[in-house]
């Protein structure tokens, strides 16, 4: 319901959805598959996928009946790679990666391109979770990736905004990886 709310009052306020980004994510304790318990994986799942497929159930009819329109889905680097420690945060990230695949190919010829961006370690709260906000921990993170930093929720933001653009066009069903070349290695 509120997924539904928040789609009317945006066509109530603009008239209708150009581009939307589904961006929502909880990662849950760290350890190993066994050491996660049902309740928990649920909780994930429900927020990191479930999330995405009702925002995409309620963003495409309205681009459907408007002529079409772009989404951004967010994944993660953990849905393109195996993510040791975190089992139900890779498998719904996963989930986000395929979801956002299978849309682009439903929607296209309803003119609407679906993508989805896969952050590696970027500076935001969530990583400073991870790392107890310890600027030697940050350091540590930002040496696994080729160029050697966390990344800018900021360079994050512009990749999405280019993934809406007429510059993208001609992308669809694509998950970028935002990571400083981090699957790359």
């Amino acid at each position: 319901a509120d997924v539904q709310a928040m789609v009317a009052e945006t066509v109530a306020r603009f008239g209708r959805i150009d581009y939307a980004h589904n961006n929502a994510g909880i990662e849950g304790r760290v350890g190993p598959l066994l050491e996660c318990d049902e309740a928990e994986f649920d909780r994930i799942i429900a927020v990191n996928l479930k999330g995405v497929w009702l925002c995409l159930r309620h963003e495409l009819p309205q681009m459907i009946a408007q002529g079409g329109g772009a989404i951004v889905n967010t994944a993660s680097v953990a849905g393109l790679v195996g993510a040791a420690g975190m089992a139900a945060y890779g498998a719904s990230k996963h989930g986000v990666v395929g979801l956002s695949k299978t849309a682009a190919v439903e929607y296209a010829r309803a003119g609407i391109r679906v993508n989805a961006v896969c952050p590696g370690f970027i500076h935001t709260p969530m990583v400073d979770r991870f790392t107890g906000n310890e600027p030697a921990a940050n350091e540590r993170l930002a040496r696994n990736a080729p160029l050697k930093r966390l990344g800018t929720p900021e360079e994050v933001a512009e990749a999405v905004v280019w993934l809406c653009s007429d510059a993208a066009a001609f992308i669809t069903g694509h998950a970028l990886a935002i990571d400083g070349g981090l699957i790359a290695l």
